[in-house]
């Protein structure tokens, strides 16, 4: 998967989860190659005047999301005037990552590569259902008599 196509496939997953209204135009991916921390901004309302601003790094699994990584998202959010974000990795964050967040005044919400996988099956975001079934069982209680 390109860097791109990897961007859009993480801008699906929060209007899945509601955000938007459910509606996948209300996101959109910020200009490629220009992004500044920014890969793409959806509006929680029709209007667009609230916004989530979202982050997306493809790494490895032992390539985990630092504090400089955390910064420079920081400041793209602070230069947009926005405070709310969501930073997703297909790995994980260091500890120094997620301490420098919780002493700043964005609310960001992180997602890696599990929590990530998670989220896409819950939400129906790439995959497809192949089968279902459903068991039958008898209710025992809906055949006991209650005196009255």
């Amino acid at each position: 998967m390109t860097p791109r196509r990897f961007e859009r496939v993480i801008l699906e997953l929060p209007g899945a989860m509601g955000f938007g209204g459910g509606d996948l135009t209300n996101g959109r991916l910020t200009a490629q190659g220009a992004d500044d921390g920014i890969d793409g901004i959806i509006h929680e309302d029709a209007l667009g005047l609230d916004a989530v601003f979202v982050q997306a790094k493809r790494y490895a699994e032992d390539h985990r999301v630092g504090r400089p990584d955390m910064q420079k998202f920081i400041g793209s959010l602070t230069g947009e005037g926005a405070t709310k974000g969501v930073f997703v990795t297909t790995s994980d964050f260091s500890r120094d990552a997620s301490d420098y967040l919780r002493r700043v005044q964005h609310r960001v919400a992180l997602i890696n590569g599990r929590r990530l996988a998670d989220l896409m099956l819950t939400h129906g975001v790439g995959v497809r259902t192949r089968a279902t079934y459903l068991i039958r069982t008898v209710d025992r209680d809906f055949f006991d008599e209650a005196e009255i």
